[in-house]
């Protein structure tokens, strides 16, 4: 175990927990809107800017600063109430929701609390075949906080730190947070649900054009609320909240954790206590936070500063006349167009592959091409690294170009691979690659005619075998070729060449 790495808590299997424990879940996943301007100010809001420059009197609370609405914000909300049918409220209220913390400079954050935008809806999503209709609790409008910086120490986190730097640029970012009502009744496939509701999120967003949804800079992640009871019983368990997870995996990952470790409590004896939780992506395990609080603890009352949302229903209408294809329209469409069988277009669910693949088919490859390199290639990538699909650094239109590539006779699949490596590792396009490293097939008669004689005269006894009609025993000679031409011998023209000059 490294230096940093953290002490894990006892755990039970992952089957004794299933076979003792009801998974009870609810997530909160905030997304960060792609407004040119801050929710209260107008501030830009360009992610990686130099720290502190993007602020002004209002998103800092200085005194006697009076925030304004953004209206392409609550429009967003609106919009995405509406994908995920919901009620839009006709009348609804910003909240002062009070509390102390160095990001928050105000000291409180505007929010919503009792009066969201949107409330009472539902979504579904579909895991193995089986599909969980998920009901969303509400979905309301808030501002984003500042960003710490803990300088120092073994882990990142305050605990350790030398000392900490605050980079306001983010306070004030338009934020909408959609949290579920108690997701019962996934079982064992608890972790997997959860993953598939937050990518479901993720393309739906995406679609609606509200938000980037990079959630490795933090513009879509999700608080996983976790708790279990006793099978046969009625009663909620106490719920721990793991905090800010930024990919899917981890999504999927820290909820089976969750599962796990609470299981190893409740079966000692032992109590859950009502607490926010760190997820530590590089060893798989949640640490305690801090002790969660309450609605009463952060005292909300009705922003003073701003005047209430009322919007008219002929603008509902119009918005969601602007809605995109739903989720599961679009995947039963795009199942259909590519001609996927149920159980391919399963496994491309559950690796979270829809977008890649058909931003792939679109930059013009064929569907089961791009399936092939975006769940085999590409997810082995994301599996070992640890990140998701969308960030192995490969974008849909380069996967495109290698697998023209491939059709043209340029390269085959296995030089692919090595073209793959030069994409991510900054060499240029996949040509630029081909070309740099020297990969292009070798397809002169007179190369390959060379090598072929040569791997007959190494390989006696198996060419005497085609002599006598057993021509796949000709697969022996033609590796032979690709091994002397590092497999960039076109195998097909390599075949032709042994059975003629074997059988002609």
């Amino acid at each position: 175990m490294t230096p940093h790495a953290q002490v894990p808590e006892a755990v039970l299997s992952y089957e004794e927990a299933l076979a003792a424990f009801d998974p009870v879940m609810g997530l909160e996943v905030h997304v960060e809107l792609n407004t040119a301007s801050k929710m209260f100010c107008g501030c830009s809001t360009e992610f990686g800017a130099s720290p502190n420059t993007q602020t002004c009197p209002v998103c800092l609370g200085l005194p006697g600063s009076l925030p304004v609405v953004n209206a392409k914000a609550i429009e967003s909300a609106i919009r995405i109430g509406l994908a995920l049918n919901c009620s839009i409220a006709e009348w609804c209220r910003f909240s002062r929701k009070n509390y102390f913390y160095p990001d928050m400079p105000k000291n409180y954050q505007i929010s919503q609390y009792d009066e969201p935008i949107a409330f009472d809806g539902w979504t579904e999503v579909e895991v193995d075949g089986e599909t969980y209709r998920i009901g969303i609790e509400r979905a309301h409008m808030e501002e984003d906080t500042g960003k710490s910086l803990h300088v120092g120490g073994a882990t990142g986190r305050i605990h350790g730190a030398d000392y900490s730097l605050l980079d306001y640029n983010r306070s004030g970012v338009p934020l909408v947070e959609i949290v579920t009502k108690p997701i019962e009744g996934a079982g064992a496939k608890a972790p997997e649900v959860a993953k598939a509701y937050v990518a479901m999120l993720r393309d739906l967003l995406r679609g609606l054009d509200v938000s980037d949804v990079r959630m490795e800079q933090g513009s879509l992640r999700c608080d996983a609320n976790l708790s279990l009871r006793a099978h046969g019983t009625v009663e909620f368990g106490t719920r721990t909240e793991t905090k800010n997870v930024n990919s899917l995996r981890s999504v999927e990952r820290a909820i089976r954790y969750e599962i796990t470790r609470q299981a190893a409590i409740l079966t000692d004896g032992g109590v859950i206590h009502m607490e926010t939780r760190h997820w530590h992506e590089n060893d798989g395990v949640t640490s305690p936070g801090r002790s969660k609080e309450s609605a009463e603890d952060y005292r909300y009352f009705p922003e003073p500063d701003l005047v209430p949302v009322a919007p008219s229903r002929e603008w509902v209408e119009e918005l969601r006349a602007t809605l995109p294809e739903p989720p599961q329209q679009r995947i039963r469409r795009v199942s259909a167009d590519w001609q996927f069988s149920e159980l391919e277009m399963r496994d491309v669910l559950n690796a979270g592959a829809v977008n890649a693949i058909e931003a792939t088919v679109a930059a013009g490859c064929s569907p089961q091409a791009a399936r092939k390199w975006w769940l085999t290639e590409l997810a082995r990538r994301a599996n070992e690294n640890g990140v998701d699909l969308e960030a192995t650094g490969v974008t849909p239109q380069q996967v495109a170009e290698i697998q023209a590539l491939v059709e043209a006779g340029t390269i085959n699949d296995k030089l692919a691979r090595q073209v793959f490596d030069g994409v991510i590792a900054g060499e240029g396009s996949p040509a630029e690659v081909v070309t740099g490293r020297g990969l292009a097939v070798v397809s002169d008669d007179g190369a390959l005619g060379a090598a072929v004689e040569a791997a007959i005269e190494a390989n006696p006894g198996v060419a005497d075998k085609v002599r006598g009609g057993k021509v796949q025993a000709a697969g022996a000679l033609i590796g032979a070729v690709m091994k002397e031409l590092g497999g960039k011998a076109d195998a097909g023209r390599v075949r032709e060449l042994i059975i003629e000059k074997l059988t002609g």
